[in-house]
């Protein structure tokens, strides 16, 4: 009788076919797995830096070195050039208006001053020669008027009288023309000497005043040499501090080089070198921040020097309330200064990510924390912490911010080792 035989499901040939299609499905996968998607790079994750992007205040501003200057300064130069002789003070000692500094020597003013006071002398001697002269020219002249008007008297009294006489036929006609005649020529003799006596004392009055400028101009040219020698001693124009004094005994000093300066000590400037890339976005107004002493100060801009050197600008800050305790001339400040208002932005923090992308893209971590993928963003500012993000990130996500630097341009993906 015939037996019926199972029929085997699972033969030998039948296993090594599903096993030889199953390692080819498993090469073509894994073949597709490691080609598609890009590049992979297993990073650890104690060696990187994970941020979180986050929305908050925001402010652009830049670090600036400032440093911290008298609000006046009263520059020192040489008036007069010359050797100097003494020195009364010592740099940074605190000086009250007038107060001798220096004294300086200079043979050549000092001769000058000696010809002009002669000049002074000698004018005042010839104004007074020319005081006596006139005078004398005048008294002659007043003599002779005197002269004049007894002859004038005596020639008027004689012409009435033979004016009369002739009435009454006591004398003859040419007698009395005599008279008339002397009496005509002595009137005009007398106008002619009151015009010239007129003259002479609007001419001295004249002379008088030509001789008093002259004496003056002399005077004050006098005045003007005793001064320069005066400025041989440097004095203090303004209570302060002496700084930068340049002057040792022996040393000559051209008119006009820089001596020293005197800070006056009511208040402190802060002058701050800044970038010429940003000179078009600075003005007065602007304020800046900084810490001294655990304690925030707040300084703004007064005064922009536009002038670019060695591809840096200048500006002067002063401080708005409170002045720092202790501070000193000379003393550099690290100042962050504010080239925007505060205003809500999506904050990506500061890293070393930013070299290596030009933060055109980064690595953005995948929720689970095991894989971080090149995306493309969009930054606008920055301050000294955050950037500020336009696009491509949204605040809770997660990016590697720390260098790219051995990871290569064409890097699609992180595997995120040590979660």
């Amino acid at each position: 009788m015939d037996r019926v035989i199972p029929k085997k499901k699972w033969t030998t040939k039948k296993i090594m076919t599903i096993a030889i299609i199953a390692g080819i499905v498993l090469l073509i996968g894994a073949s597709y797995y490691f080609t598609s998607g890009g590049s992979k790079l297993n990073v650890d994750t104690d060696r990187i830096t994970i941020s979180t992007i986050t929305k908050g205040k925001f402010q652009e501003n830049i670090p600036v070195n400032g440093i911290v200057l008298p609000q006046t300064t009263i520059y020192l130069d040489a008036v007069e050039g010359g050797r100097v002789e003494e020195r009364y003070v010592d740099d940074g000692t605190m000086m009250k208006k007038g107060q001798p500094i220096l004294r300086l020597s200079n043979t050549d003013l000092l001769m000058n001053m000696m010809a002009q006071q002669n000049t002074v002398y000698n004018t005042l001697t010839q104004m007074q020669i020319n005081q006596n002269a006139a005078l004398q020219n005048t008294v002659s002249k007043q003599n002779a008027m005197a002269d004049v008007e007894s002859e004038f008297k005596e020639a008027e009294r004689i012409y009435n009288l033979d004016k009369d006489l002739y009435k009454q036929k006591a004398i003859g006609l040419q007698e009395y023309k005599k008279a008339e005649n002397d009496y005509n020529y002595y009137l005009k003799k007398k106008q002619l000497t009151q015009q010239i006596l007129q003259q002479d004392s609007v001419s001295r009055s004249q002379q008088e005043k030509q001789d008093k400028q002259s004496y003056q101009g002399s005077q004050e040219a006098l005045a003007i040499m005793q001064q320069k020698v005066g400025d041989l001693i440097v004095r203090a124009p303004v209570d302060g501090q002496l700084t930068s004094l340049d002057a040792e005994v022996g040393q000559n000093k051209n008119k006009g080089e820089r001596l020293g300066q005197i800070d006056v000590m009511g208040g402190y400037k802060v002058r701050v070198d800044i970038d010429e890339h940003y000179i078009s976005r600075i003005y007065t107004g602007l304020r800046g921040s900084f810490t001294f002493a655990d304690s925030n100060y707040i300084l703004e801009i007064k005064k922009v020097y536009t002038q670019v050197t060695n591809g840096r600008f200048q500006v002067d800050m002063e401080f708005v309330g409170k002045v720092p305790q202790g501070i000193r001339r000379g003393q550099t400040l690290q100042i962050l200064l504010a080239l925007s208002d505060e205003r809500t932005a999506v904050l990506l923090p500061r890293g070393g990510f930013y070299e290596s992308t030009g933060g055109n893209w980064i690595y953005k971590v995948n929720a689970d924390g095991s894989k971080a993928y090149k995306v493309n963003i969009q930054l606008g500012n920055q301050n000294t912490d955050y950037y500020e993000v336009l696009s491509g990130l949204q605040p809770g996500d997660k990016v590697v911010t720390s260098s790219y630097e051995n990871y290569g341009t064409d890097m699609q993906e992180l595997v995120l080792k040590g979660k």
